[in-house]
């Protein structure tokens, strides 16, 4: 290790074992001394201010055109249901002996005070993860659309493909605390939530596609995923290990949704510290506006300094797409800032980038919600070996006063537990 190698781990104040990490796999790290201040705007030509409040992926979208606009950090208040259920339910809650699954959990925060140097830190984080607030009984994401396509260093993304979806909805099954029944639906079959993506409306070649996914309480239950291919007029159930595998010809793939979309036991969880980290989640613009010029395979807005959760998560399916993920995770809300994602060699591939907007509206005419909501403008996971992208703007700017969103709305916005199965799936897409 030469002295400028030596230098970086001791002024850093994350674990030593994680930049060293980042030093073996080729990842440069900057010094931890290196800051920035409210109103600055971060991009390829002043990158070391951001010393190491961005990951290694989010710095490698800043050289290729990203532009960090940075204000002023916002606190992000919980919603008075899930407060409520948190202090009444959260001292029963355990984890069971080998971790894998969540005893006596009603609502709420599973652990709300969370210890560094408990050895269980990391899936107790992951538990806070998977019944994070806000969005606890239903979601629907509709009109929204994708561009996939290589990158110009100087030019931006080519667009080989475009994509129009209609409906991305989730509908959980127990932790409920808005939509009646509560706190659980009928459950026999002890399902945590189902989720399905149908139809898609573009390109024409994969016009009526669907995804659909059964996610059981029952650690030792695989997924229930399919896939629904029209112009083959088959279904095909993928595996958890398939889940990792992009889809449509996107970057993207159904796990790492939202940051991470696996089952908690899947992976082997490990704890790399706390961290002051850059992040988008009180974007200015709805919907999306994506950089200029290069960087136009990612938004260019309002990011904050906040305290996150670093958790490093290794899969224990052999035949998983991915070595490890690295996630960052914010303390106030749980909810992904954004992920580097690493190949079974341990060399960064790729990394996905959420852009939240906590609003109580978002559209004029759009639901006015009680308290501030995590209306999600945009998408982005790239490729950084292929230097290849996928953006997703949530809604598309073809709908004009289209909030997008809709949370805990339950039947109505018309979700019912009938779009979830694959008669509807197959329906949709005639």
């Amino acid at each position: 290790m030469d002295g400028s190698q030596k230098m970086l781990v001791r002024n850093v104040r994350v674990p030593v074992l994680f930049i060293l990490a980042a030093l073996t796999l080729g990842v440069r790290w900057a010094a931890a001394s290196a800051d920035v201040a409210s109103g600055e705007v971060i991009t390829r030509n002043n990158l070391d201010k951001l010393g190491e409040l961005v990951s290694p992926g989010i710095r490698w979208c800043v050289e290729r055109g990203l532009k960090i606009k940075v204000i002023p950090y916002r606190k992000i208040e919980w919603n008075r249901e899930y407060r409520e259920a948190t202090e009444r339910y959260a001292n029963q809650v355990r984890l069971s002996a080998d971790g894998r699954r969540l005893e006596n959990y009603v609502a709420g925060l599973p652990f709300p005070h969370l210890d560094p140097s408990d050895p269980q830190v990391a899936l107790k984080i992951m538990w806070n993860y998977d019944y994070k607030p806000f969005v606890t009984d239903d979601s629907d994401l509709r009109n929204f659309d994708a561009d996939t396509g290589p990158l110009n260093k100087e030019s931006g993304m080519t667009v080989e493909r475009h994509y129009l979806l209609d409906h991305f909805r989730t509908l959980f099954y127990n932790g409920r605390l808005i939509v009646d029944p509560k706190p659980e639906l009928p459950n026999p079959d002890r399902v945590r939530y189902k989720a399905s993506m149908h139809p898609i409306l573009e390109p024409f070649d994969l016009k009526g596609v669907g995804v659909t996914t059964i996610r059981y309480l029952d650690p030792d239950r695989q997924d229930d995923t399919w896939l629904y291919m029209p112009s083959l007029r088959r279904v095909r159930r993928l595996s958890s290990a398939q889940r990792s595998d992009a889809l449509f010809g996107q970057d993207t793939d159904i796990d790492s949704y939202g940051g991470y979309a696996g089952q908690i036991p899947w992976f082997e969880w490990k704890f790399l510290g706390e961290r002051e980290i850059l992040a988008s989640f009180h974007s200015e613009n709805f919907p999306v506006r994506y950089c200029d010029g290069p960087g136009d395979f990612v938004f260019c807005d309002a990011w904050e300094k906040r305290k996150a959760w670093v958790v490093e998560g290794k899969p224990r399916l052999p035949q998983y797409a991915y070595g490890k993920r690295l996630l960052f995770i914010d303390q106030e809300t749980f909810l992904i800032a954004y992920s580097d994602i690493f190949d079974r060699s341990g060399q960064l591939w790729k990394v996905w980038i959420n852009q939240y907007a906590f609003r109580r509206q978002v559209t004029p005419n759009g639901i006015e919600y009680g308290d501030e909501m995590p209306f999600a403008p945009s998408i982005t996971m790239v490729d950084l070996q292929l230097n290849h992208a996928t953006r997703a703007a949530l809604p598309s700017h073809r709908y004009p006063g289209e909030q997008g969103w809709y949370f805990n709305q339950g039947e109505k916005t018309g979700l019912t537990e009938e779009f979830f199965t694959i008669a509807h799936m197959i329906e949709s897409a005639h």
